[in-house]
């Protein structure tokens, strides 16, 4: 390995190195602060040990002066006046405000930069945040845009196979005429649902989840109450994150869930003109999904469920 390969890979590797740094600069910056507060409450409980001593010689200074003058007594060949008790009173305040920032002043001083550093961890966070939602956004927007586009040229049916992972399905019957000829002829369309076309929130509801019974009414029940009962949530507060739906469903909580939701407003025409359905929807309901169908019908025991969240709970407020 010649020198400029090293040089070249000692370069890589601070740069990576710095790289690794910036990203975990939040929980750095926290983890140090949170250290400083600790250190900040010990230092100054050790001081407040010491602090006594110095309280004890300010007061005994001050009753010597007080002794002074309530004696009258001379002082370098002159009477020891008010004003010379005002002024040595002055200078041992002043000596002990000094000793006492000199015992203080490290604690002070860690306690600030601790401080310092949560208030940079959360401002480095909260503009992480920012950037990540105008990225969102600007994804949706162009999403919708893309579906705009798609209801111009082809119309809202095709708009909505796209959307929800449907493919239309030729069938193809046998037919045998009279003289025993037999025929294949194509009659009408069928839409099927795509199990690849699934969203990120899609949930399986099936064994592995702890509320699935054996009992397919029981499930069928539990799944309608608790989109009627996440709906009457949703309008009595305004909002909700996908991952409260998720936890009363007996799904694990996710990173997206965390972030995206459900958003009422008040105003009817400016929910269509987001095109947001004002509503939560598990995707019972969809008559052109067959799965969906035969659980409804308690043919099928399991059921994906696809929830129609909003967006970013934050950026719809």
């Amino acid at each position: 390995m010649n020198l400029q390969s090293m040089k070249d890979d000692l370069s890589r590797g601070f740069g990576r190195g710095g790289l690794y740094l910036q990203k975990h600069s939040p929980e750095i910056l926290l983890g140090a602060g949170l250290v400083g507060v600790v250190a900040t409450v010990v230092m100054a409980s050790k001081a407040t040990l010491k602090a006594n001593d110095i309280v004890e010689e300010t007061n005994r200074q001050l009753t010597e002066v007080k002794l002074v003058a309530d004696h009258d007594a001379n002082f370098d060949d002159g009477k020891y006046t008010e004003e010379d008790e005002a002024k040595d009173k002055a200078i041992i305040y002043i000596q002990t405000g000094l000793k006492f920032a000199k015992l203080y002043g490290p604690a002070i001083s860690i306690g600030a930069l601790s401080l310092t550093a949560i208030l940079a961890s959360h401002g480095i966070m909260t503009n992480r945040q920012a950037s990540l939602m105008a990225a969102y956004n600007l994804i949706s927007e162009t999403y919708r845009q893309y579906r705009n586009r798609v209801v111009e040229d082809f119309g809202e049916d095709v708009d909505k196979n796209y959307h929800l992972g449907l493919k239309v399905e030729k069938l193809t019957e046998t037919v045998t005429d009279e003289e025993g000829k037999k025929t294949k002829v194509k009659t009408t369309k069928k839409v099927v649902y795509d199990p690849k076309a699934k969203s990120i929130y899609s949930r399986f509801f099936d064994e592995s989840n702890p509320m699935f019974r054996s009992d397919r009414i029981l499930n069928k029940a539990f799944l309608i109450s608790q989109q009627n009962y996440m709906n009457d949530v949703l309008i009595i507060r305004g909002h909700l994150f996908l991952n409260e739906v998720y936890e009363a469903l007996g799904f694990p909580h996710t990173k997206e869930g965390a972030i995206v939701g459900w958003v009422l407003k008040s105003s009817v025409q400016e929910m269509k003109a987001e095109k947001r359905d004002g509503h939560i929807d598990f995707g019972l309901a969809d008559v052109e999904n067959d799965p969906g169908r035969e659980f409804i019908n308690l043919t099928n025991p399991t059921i994906l469920l696809d929830f129609n969240v909003d967006g970013i709970m934050f950026d719809l407020i």
